[in-house]
């Protein structure tokens, strides 16, 4: 399997996790869920892959990070599309842009009395981070870190995003066609950590996977809320208890309450990064909004990774 095909499923596969999740949360069991999405003419993402998308296309326009497009690149998709469902801190930043001069960083670090968001908006978006940085620990974790500044200044929304990050990067090297390193790759997440609060999730999910404990303990001890340190960890076990199996990786995800869709976009992410396009079932693919785009973006990234590869 080449890298395109990681690529691709990686942003395919985040999209259909935030799609498929927003559905979730007034179908929650499986067979009516299911029903929906194949009743649906099309499936519609929310603000988790409107924020992936400006991050793409800021990359690929910038060659990187560039905190101010990326803060204006966001700032142009919400106010093209304020109806996907954004929470109060992305709106809120970018009126103070845009009414006092402030940087983003600046104005993202002022919410929440100061201390900025720990909330997983950043982690949800940041999966072309960890696949246009995927061939290095320290760039990846400062851009992945830079990028989150923007909305989420808060060092462990930083940190959970960055902890996002890597579990793509790692999952695109990563062959599906040998038995997946469960216990290696949550080891390098756990040292990849810069945050006590993501480092102690990271390691209970490890011990209630050796337990074999099932999703709906799994979702009450590590929490499926907003906040990024008790969302991303389940997120992350849906994957590694699923690694084969992009559905059940995603049914995990979303079926068992809390932020159903940004856990579907995050653990869709890395299964998709994982286990490449043809992973997801074709119906599903069809059905995305703005599939083409979506795609056409997963292509650049790679294209301009391998360029910069080869440069060097």
């Amino acid at each position: 399997m080449g890298p395109l095909s990681k690529y691709i499923g990686c942003m395919l596969g985040s999209a259909l996790g935030d799609a498929i999740g927003e559905l979730a949360f007034q179908y929650p069991a499986w067979d009516r869920l299911n029903r929906e999405i194949s009743e649906r003419a099309v499936l519609r993402y929310t603000d988790d892959t409107a924020m992936a998308i400006g991050l793409a296309e800021s990359i690929i326009h910038v060659g990187g990070i560039d905190q101010q497009h990326l803060g204006d690149t966001f700032r142009l998709n919400f106010e093209r599309e304020p109806w996907r469902g954004y929470a109060s801190g992305p709106p809120t930043i970018f009126f103070r842009v845009s009414q006092y001069r402030m940087s983003y960083v600046e104005s993202a670090k002022e919410l929440f009395g100061g201390s900025g968001s720990l909330g997983n908006g950043a982690a949800m978006r940041v999966a072309p981070i960890g696949l246009f940085y995927n061939h290095s620990e320290e760039d990846l974790y400062e851009h992945a870190a830079r990028s989150a500044s923007v909305t989420h200044a808060h060092p462990v929304g930083m940190d959970g995003a960055a902890l996002q990050a890597r579990a793509v990067a790692l999952a695109v090297k990563l062959n599906p066609a040998a038995l997946f390193p469960a216990d290696d790759f949550i080891q390098k997440l756990v040292e990849f950590a810069r945050s006590e609060e993501m480092r102690d999730k990271l390691k209970l999910m490890r011990v209630l996977l050796s337990r074999d404990l099932g999703p709906v303990e799994a979702a009450s001890r590590l929490g499926k809320s907003v906040a990024v340190h008790e969302s991303l960890p389940f997120a992350l076990y849906s994957f590694i208890r699923n690694p084969e199996s992009f559905n059940e990786c995603l049914k995990c995800a979303v079926l068992h309450g809390g932020d159903r869709d940004t856990l579907g976009a995050m653990a869709c992410a890395v299964s998709g990064a994982y286990l490449g396009e043809n992973a997801i079932p074709e119906i599903w693919k069809g059905k995305l909004e703005n599939r083409d785009l979506i795609e056409g973006l997963a292509r650049q990234l790679a294209e301009q990774r391998l360029r910069l590869t080869a440069g060097h």
